[in-house]
């Protein structure tokens, strides 16, 4: 935990917590020294002073009477953080988040933010079809009610993908913004290109303009990705199975994580969400279960190599003509992952090339591709170009969705 007897006085010339945390981490060698980081490790001070001293000249503040007639003070701009993976967004965020002393805030994940907002969107109607609530629009009072309880909301991983958060998010953040919240949000595209190709999407351009006039937008171009030196080629691909493996395998996740938190996560597609149980720096880490013995398919997993650059799956057995569905998913998701070049990390039963011992039907041919590239993406030149396309967009190759509740060329 950073030492936060650092506080944000109003005297701008002073290190700031945040920056100061960053200083004794370089010197400590846990870190190294960055311009661009300490550049916006000093404008996330700026803001904790704006915080602080708009606090202090509050009408509900202990010094509020000195400044009585000024009236409510205008809430600082907030930040709207972006840039490649493993650039150290969250890292600072959280750095941030921890030092600020603001006493009402949040620190979640969007997709959990809005999951709240529809809740209680849903819970007022109820309550006006109840008769104990009134007012058709449910916006202006959900709105007070998150502001009255939330003034710093931080996000990690801002992104959107589902029209029914595109569609209230302009006006819930107009709302938002009114009642003095201040956001600071880390995101791996600009404004211009949140829920870009999304449907309906001039519905939503709307609040990329309240974002910009409330937030202001830093771009995180740090030089190195910070993770590409942790993890060695030669450890991407851990067998055989058992307490070894998974020790190694914590390593590597502890190694690619870096500073970030571990967290769940999920993701939507076509209206079904899919649960990912750690996730955290751009990596996402599964069981073999969760990935190859559900209904997910191609959408499924190229919407997973849209949102994470780094995927992590455990416990990979040996499959056989019993397994071809599981064995024809890891196929699709390794194509998938490969073709979006990124990075895939595995514990297996045994080598890639005696995973699959089927001898009959299109996997026995196709798993000769997976393993050839497997080996491939565990090459220099492969990790090289992945890490320089870390954070970069993917070109949208979904197929047409499947019937409801399954995905796309689902396996059965």
């Amino acid at each position: 935990m950073p030492d936060s007897h650092h506080g944000y006085g109003s005297v701008g010339g002073e290190r700031g917590p945040v920056r100061t945390e960053i200083e004794r981490r370089v010197r400590a060698g846990e870190i190294r020294p960055d311009g661009v980081q300490a550049a916006l490790a000093d404008r996330l001070d700026k803001l904790g002073r704006e915080l602080n001293d708009t606090a202090l000249v509050s009408k509900g503040s202990a010094l509020g009477w000195l400044f009585g007639r000024r009236g409510k003070p205008e809430s600082p701009r907030g930040l709207y953080i972006h840039g490649g993976v493993g650039r150290g967004k969250s890292m600072l965020m959280d750095l941030f988040f921890q030092l600020c002393p603001e006493r009402r805030k949040r620190r979640l994940h969007f997709h959990e933010f809005m999951r709240e907002a529809h809740a209680r969107i849903n819970a007022h109607r109820a309550a006006v079809k109840a008769g104990t609530a009134s007012g058709d629009d449910p916006i202006p009072p959900v709105a007070a009610a998150i502001a009255a309880e939330t003034r710093l909301l931080c996000f990690d991983e801002f992104t959107v993908t589902d029209i029914a958060d595109a569609m209230i998010l302009s006006r819930l953040f107009d709302a938002l913004f009114a009642q003095g919240l201040v956001l600071v949000a880390t995101s791996n595209v600009a404004p211009d290109d949140l829920y870009r190709d999304g449907l309906n999407r001039p519905l939503f351009l709307p609040f990329v303009t309240i974002l910009k006039a409330h937030s202001e937008i830093f771009f995180l171009d740090a030089p190195t990705d910070y993770r590409s030196e942790t993890v060695e080629g030669e450890s991407l691909y851990v067998t055989p199975l058992g307490p070894e493996a998974e020790r190694r395998m914590d390593a590597i996740w502890r190694a690619i994580l870096g500073t970030a938190p571990d967290a769940p996560s999920e993701f939507t597609v076509a209206g079904r969400r899919i649960a990912v149980p750690q996730a955290g720096n751009g990596a996402a880490r599964f069981a073999f279960r969760d990935l190859m013995q559900r209904p997910l398919g191609a959408s499924d997993y190229l919407e997973l190599a849209r949102r994470f650059d780094t995927v992590m799956l455990d416990g990979v057995p040996v499959m056989a003509e019993a397994e071809r569905n599981e064995a024809k998913r890891f196929i699709l998701l390794v194509d998938t992952l490969y073709d979006a070049h990124r990075r895939i990390v595995v514990s297996a039963a045994a080598p890639a090339t005696a995973l699959y011992r089927g001898r009959s039907g299109t996997e026995a041919f196709e798993f000769d591709r997976t393993v050839s590239r497997l080996i491939e993406m565990r090459s220099g030149d492969y990790l090289t170009e992945a890490a320089k396309r870390r954070g970069s967009p993917i070109a949208d190759e979904t197929e047409p969705e499947a019937e409801p509740g399954r995905g796309a060329s689902a396996v059965g």
